[in-house]
């Protein structure tokens, strides 16, 4: 499977067990978050030691209701908290990853 070119090819995609190894670790934080997984999401969240990683980080910790860590989490990553849904802030994640081809 290709890495997607927008939201919707990323949907398509979690009909699949598992995502490509090819794809950029951001990228699969999300798919196993949208698969419901925030265990094997959080724990490829913290090994990216960098701004997207601390982002992904902070979205996942603001689904898991923990506002303060969540918090922390953004201000590493230099984005205030957000005030849009969990979706909306996923789907902004995916395009952000995929236009920006952050690949880690």
């Amino acid at each position: 499977m290709e890495t997607p070119k927008n939201h919707s090819e990323f949907q398509e995609s979690l009909s699949a067990s598992v995502p490509p190894t090819s794809w950029p670790e951001g990228l699969k934080v999300l798919w196993h978050d949208a698969k419901n997984d925030w265990e094997a999401s959080h724990a490829i969240a913290q090994e990216m030691q960098n701004d997207l990683g601390s982002w992904l980080h902070a979205y996942l910790h603001r689904k898991e209701g923990d506002e303060f860590n969540a918090g922390y989490w953004y201000r590493r990553a230099g984005r205030p908290f957000p005030k849009t849904s969990l979706e909306k802030e996923h789907q902004e994640l995916v395009a952000f990853i995929l236009r920006k081809n952050r690949w880690n």
